[in-house]
């Protein structure tokens, strides 16, 4: 497929070429939908469009870095799982600038695109759809109901990723039982969708935690917060 998708076992996922490709259309609409919304402005604040120019444009460009940050995998898990380089904090924080409506709805575009990036065709059942995808990543933007508390930031991407991992849990216990791996503790078989999923999440939450508390990066942080909520 043009080198753009692997394919084995009626499954396919997007090549590293693939995933520049989509990463390239995803800026290359930011800017179109930037320049439609300033033509639009005045029209926006007659009408009370849900964004603003600059929420779309501080909103696509954090979930493209998401994406992108999502193929940066630092840690495989033993039973499967990677932690990447603390993507989820990228769709979070829309969340956190923005509040939970504009962080839900952003936090669905990313589901989106992971099913895009690592769904395929391999499909149980469109409730496994929902619990593995959709309902998953959408929960990253739970951190917007802590926008306007003391430290939201880090309360709401904490929530944000235990909700995620929650979701992926269910759907284990529902879908991913008989799947197990057999290297995976046979006395823990029980537990194995909450170890599974939280691992790899708790990993990459505490990798990001200490990160975003390191003072340059948490001045960086509000100053880009400060200029996305202009």
């Amino acid at each position: 497929m043009l080198n753009f998708l692997n394919a084995e076992d009626g499954y396919y996922s997007l090549t590293t070429r693939g995933a520049v490709l989509l990463i390239i259309v995803m800026v290359l609409l930011i800017i179109a939908a930037a320049m439609i919304k300033d033509m639009r402005e005045n029209e926006r604040k007659k009408t009370g469009a849900l964004l603003s120019t600059r929420q779309l444009v501080f909103s696509a460009v954090s979930l493209a870095v998401a994406f992108a940050l999502s193929y940066a995998k630092i840690i495989k898990m033993p039973w499967g799982g990677s932690v990447t380089l603390c993507s989820m904090f990228f769709v979070a924080i829309i969340g956190y600038w923005y509040g939970a409506k504009i962080g839900l709805i952003c936090a669905l575009a990313y589901s989106i695109l992971q099913f895009v990036q690592g769904g395929g065709s391999y499909i149980l059942s469109l409730p496994q759809v929902a619990f593995d995808y959709i309902l998953a990543f959408m929960a990253l933007g739970a951190s917007g109901f802590f926008n306007r508390k003391k430290n939201g930031l880090l309360i709401g991407y904490i929530v944000a990723i235990l909700l995620r991992g929650l979701f992926h849990a269910i759907g284990g216990y529902l879908y991913w039982m008989e799947y197990m791996p057999d290297n995976f503790p046979k006395s823990l078989s029980a537990v194995y969708p909450i170890i599974y999923n939280y691992s790899y999440i708790i990993i990459e939450g505490i990798i990001t935690v200490i990160v975003i508390m390191l003072p340059p990066v948490k001045k960086a942080i509000a100053e880009i917060t400060q200029m996305a909520r202009e």
